[in-house]
């Protein structure tokens, strides 16, 4: 092995560390995103869009009722799509962390898990389940 290789090796690696990691945020930033902005289905984000619509196209009783099916119909669609993504996005940040130990030094790894469990923590403490 040559002298610049070394250098060049570390680069990737820590190209590739920042990637995995800048998925993972992404994901738990995407999912929290997603529950902020759906909300439950009977929840203000319904609430929010059913009056909007009302005062902006002037809807009669009747609309708005409808319109609040036709919204909780597209919420509960939205849950579905975003239940089926979670595991998803599990399972890839698992194959990713995996990935990472099989390169990393047993004193790495250990300093990598404890990074993992603070990382989990605030997830957890943020995006709660």
């Amino acid at each position: 092995m040559n002298a610049s290789s070394s250098p060049k090796r570390a680069a990737f690696w820590w190209v590739l560390v920042v990637f995995v990691l800048g998925l993972a945020l992404g994901g738990v930033g995407g999912y929290g995103l997603m529950r902020h902005r759906l909300g439950p289905p009977e929840g203000p984000q319904r609430t929010h869009i059913v009056r909007r619509l009302t005062r902006e196209l002037d809807l009669s009783t009747d609309q708005q009722a409808r319109a609040g099916q036709i919204v909780d119909q597209l919420l509960a669609r939205y849950k579905a799509i975003h239940d089926q993504t979670v595991p998803q996005y599990d399972a890839a940040r698992e194959q990713a962390r995996d990935e990472l130990r099989a390169v990393l030094t047993p004193e790495q790894r250990q300093k990598f898990e404890a990074f993992l469990r603070r990382l989990d923590e605030e997830r957890k403490k943020h995006h709660p389940q």
